[in-house]
Formats: structure tokens, sequence, C-alpha cells
């Protein structure tokens, strides 16, 4: 089995990453594992991990209570899913559920976001990685609102 240096190494967010802030922030992570159909988070919820997958896909989802949730996002192997860890109030902007098996590296936001104050250059580093995903998921959403009302007006 492999540790979480290991798993931190071989993924592709953490890759680059010198190797002695890996083993740094390794003592913030753990290996989960959801089943398909379990849920990793809920909007609303306190946002207490961010998750590097390894294994599977995640359907990021917006909850409706009386239709079927609108699928916003699928993440899938070598990617990040959760990126409201990073702004208080720490409280996440959908639901999360696994729609196959998942395997991932959970890291305990609380345990991160102190790690990253103690050591600036940490910090910034984890920034320059999470801002090109936000600006891709914004994008992609952008390109979602065009998809269903039509070609906005000028």
């Amino acid at each position: 089995m492999k540790g979480i240096d290991s798993l931190l190494y071989d993924h592709p967010f953490t890759q680059g990453l010198k190797e002695s802030w890996i083993e740094f922030i390794a003592g913030c992570a753990r290996n989960v594992k959801f089943d398909a159909g379990e849920v990793l988070f809920r909007e609303g919820d306190h946002a207490n991990y961010f998750y590097l997958l390894r294994h599977g896909a995640v359907a990021l989802e917006i909850h409706r209570e009386t239709r079927d949730p609108v699928i916003v996002q699928t993440i899938r192997e070598g990617e990040v899913i959760g990126s409201s860890w990073l702004v208080p109030p720490y409280r996440w902007q959908f639901d999360a559920r696994a729609i196959e098996l998942v395997r991932a590296v959970a890291f305990d936001a609380d345990c991160l976001r102190e790690k990253c104050d103690n050591e600036p250059a940490l910090g910034y580093e984890m920034m320059k990685r999470f801002v090109p995903l936000l600006v891709q998921r914004l994008q992609t959403a952008r390109l979602q609102t065009v998809d269903i009302y039509g070609k906005p007006t000028d």
C-alpha cells in the first residue's frame, strides 16, 4: 500500500511541489473511499476538506427540492474537488456525490490553512494551483449558461 507522500507525488495537482512541502502537508491528508451514490458533502455544510481524486468520478450538483438535482460538473480521476475551504465562511456551494467508486486523498482544511498561514510561500503555491482550477470552472459554468439560455446579447 502506498503512503500519503507517494500518493501526493503521483497526483497531478501536487506534482512539482517541493518535496519538503509534500512531506509537510501530508500530515493534513488521509486516504478516503466513497461508494457510488455516497455523498461527499452537501451545500451549506462546513467545508472542512478538499479532495484529490485518484480513482472514479464525482458529480457536483445543485439540489432542487421537487426535482432531480442538476449536475453542474463531473470531476474525474486526477482532478481536485472542493475549493470552498479557501474562502470564509468555508461553506460548500454545491452537493458532491460519487457516481462510481471513488478513491481520493482528503485534506483537512483547518490543518492545511494553518500550515499555509505559517508558511506563506506554501500558501502562495497552493493559491497558484487553485486559481486556474477556479477560473476553468467559472468558464465551464459560463459556457453551460450560454448553452441553457442561448447566446448572450450585447
